[in-house]
């Protein structure tokens, strides 16, 4: 079987989405973004716009306009049945929260052509959890991004028992077209590779600081010092942004909800989420 991607709807235009929307613009595809309302199109074409600044100084190739030419390219949607009408593809990027995505899927699985496939960019959820809502379990997958895709470009694909292999492979060529380093897991496993080892880094950093024992900076210095890594725990959460993380721990047993508290009381509901809002455990 065949599978050709050339048009791909990106479901959700948060940091993540907006940049998995571009990247793949970027390299060629034909891309339209949704999300739920005409607020949130207008905040994403001006990370699209932010993007293009970014690309054009940071990614090689991207300049004499054809940065900016990516941004203006990308449709923007606010009808769900006119943004997947023709997808080959659609990328689910919607927060992390497991009912909000099974919503999702069960409009999805009935407005897309059967054609289409789907991939969720769930960064804890297992597919195997959404599934039975897409109508299509054989052409359903994850495909997960981490942040700053032009420079951490891995992908992680990732299916279920049901999943067709031919469109695991078209997935994983699909990642290599766009620039994306393909990370074939072989079996479900939440937070795949990459979250399997940074949440717990950025959960145990957190701890330190909700429990008093370390400042934010103090954390992150101690990490860069000992490990040689560039950023700390609590640079990766600004980049990362504190919305997700959040969402996470608020999903987990007692522990994590406090930890979630804290993020909530202290930063989320000061406004501070990360670099996206110009300050979160710093300012930008």
């Amino acid at each position: 079987m065949t599978i050709d991607i050339r048009k791909v709807t990106v479901l959700g235009t948060g940091v993540l989405g907006s940049q998995i929307a571009f990247q793949t613009a970027f390299s060629g595809f034909d891309v339209t973004a949704y999300d739920i309302s005409a607020e949130a199109l207008t905040a994403a074409r001006e990370r699209f716009d932010n993007l293009a600044a970014t690309y054009r100084t940071a990614v090689p190739g991207a300049g004499d306009g054809k940065a900016e030419r990516t941004a203006a390219a990308i449709a923007l949607s606010s009808d769900l049945a006119q943004a997947v009408q023709d997808a080959d593809l659609v990328i689910e990027a919607v927060p992390e929260v497991l009912s909000l995505k099974q919503e999702t899927y069960e409009k999805l699985g009935k407005l897309a052509p059967e054609r289409t496939i789907f991939a969720t960019n769930s960064s804890t959820l297992l597919p195997s959890a959404i599934k039975d809502f897409t109508g299509r379990p054989d052409k359903f997958l994850a495909l997960h991004f981490a942040n700053q895709v032009w420079h951490f470009n891995t992908a992680e694909v990732m299916g279920t028992p049901d999943t067709d292999p031919a469109v695991f492979q078209a997935v994983v060529e699909f990642a290599q077209a766009i620039g994306m380093v393909p990370i074939e897991l072989h079996k479900e496993k939440a937070g795949y590779v990459l979250n399997s080892l940074l949440v717990p880094l950025l959960n145990a950093g957190i701890a330190l600081a909700a429990g008093g024992y370390a400042d934010p900076e103090a954390v992150d210095k101690t990490w860069r010092i000992g490990t040689g890594a560039p950023f700390g725990p609590f640079q990766a959460l600004d980049v990362i942004g504190l919305t997700t993380p959040y969402n996470i721990l608020v999903n987990g047993d007692e522990k994590a909800q406090q930890l979630a508290k804290w993020l909530k009381d202290n930063y989320i509901d000061k406004g501070k989420l990360g670099i996206a809002t110009g300050e979160g455990f710093y300012k930008y």
